[in-house]
């Protein structure tokens, strides 16, 4: 099994509940508040841990609620890198409408970095990942990291045979999605991120992949992930153009779905598996993880479950 280093530099204390309506202006009387630590990349770690994957979870924390985030890792079995982060760490807040079943979403920007906090993440970084392991970069930049924080990730593991996964959005894809030197090994991005990207609807399968096939050829990763959320997902790279379905399956709560996905994918390919492999395996974690509640991911036995149904085939050119 590869060693896997999750990056997190945005954490966040996911904080989720329910109320009988969301309505302005009114105090809404919650059900019992759960709480689990959050961020892209620590969703990624949570879920590689749940396959029982060999992972550490690099974050910068800071703060009170740093302190509770980090006491939920540990609990979880989640071996840390720890720095420390500018400012406290942020919480975030989800709220289910028990009446309609929508959720409401309160994200948090994050604290404030600057220049020499970057430059020290990055040599902590290059330090903590070994000859040969697999570097996920999942979720939003903080304010102050600049759009060029993948590749200079990719940049300081130069030589050193490791593979970068990364899974942004915004600027920072915008940047990786022309074309970068180096470029990760693998890119990932939703439907709408994709079309933003695109300037055009992606209508099918057929249309996702063959522009993440463009963003191959642009030098934007070796391989283009593209979810199309119930519609599963496409890939393109060196195994031509791949589909794998997602599992239908009663949608509870997408949060954490995308994380499910990347850390399953990273899961699979560390422990051996083929691209198509993973990606598959990354549709199964995606959809056993919207069956569950607020923050709450993926079970290892649901996810086996549903593999079966989120099987890789070829997309005709």
């Amino acid at each position: 099994m590869t060693d896997i280093l999750t990056v997190t530099l945005n954490p966040a204390l996911d904080l989720s509940a329910s109320t009988d309506r969301v309505t302005p202006n009114q105090k809404l009387r919650c059900g019992p508040l759960s709480v689990d630590p959050g961020g892209g990349g620590i969703n990624v770690a949570r879920v590689v841990r749940e396959l029982q994957g060999t992972v550490r979870a690099f974050v910068a924390l800071a703060g009170p609620t740093g302190m509770r985030l980090e006491e939920a890792l540990v609990a979880r079995g989640i071996p840390l890198v720890r720095m420390d982060a500018p400012a406290d760490t942020r919480e975030s807040f989800a709220v289910t409408d028990r009446t309609t079943g929508d959720q409401y979403r309160f994200v948090m920007p994050g604290p404030e970095w600057t220049d020499g906090e970057v430059a020290e993440a990055l040599r902590a970084i290059s330090t903590a990942v070994p000859q040969g392991g697999i570097v996920v970069l999942s979720g939003s930049q903080p304010p102050g990291v600049p759009v060029t924080f993948p590749t200079d990730v990719c940049r300081a593991l130069h030589g050193r045979g490791a593979q970068v996964i990364v899974d942004t959005s915004g600027e920072a894809l915008r940047y990786l999605a022309a074309g970068t030197n180096p470029a990760p090994a693998v890119l990932r991005m939703d439907s709408v991120e994709a079309e933003e990207l695109a300037g055009c609807p992606l209508a099918s399968r057929r249309d996702s992949a063959r522009f993440a096939a463009e963003l191959v050829a642009r030098g934007a990763a070796e391989r283009v992930i593209v979810a199309r959320g119930a519609d599963g997902s496409v890939m393109a790279g060196p195994d031509g153009l791949v589909q794998v379905s997602a599992a239908p399956v009663p949608v509870v709560s997408a949060v954490g779905a995308g994380d499910s996905f990347v850390g399953a994918y990273a899961y699979g390919i560390a422990a051996g598996l083929t691209a198509p492999e993973a990606l598959a395996l990354g549709a199964a974690a995606a959809s056993a993880t919207v069956t569950s509640p607020g923050t709450s991911l993926c079970r290892r036995a649901l996810v086996h479950e549903l593999l079966a149904q989120c099987g890789a085939s070829p997309i005709g050119a």
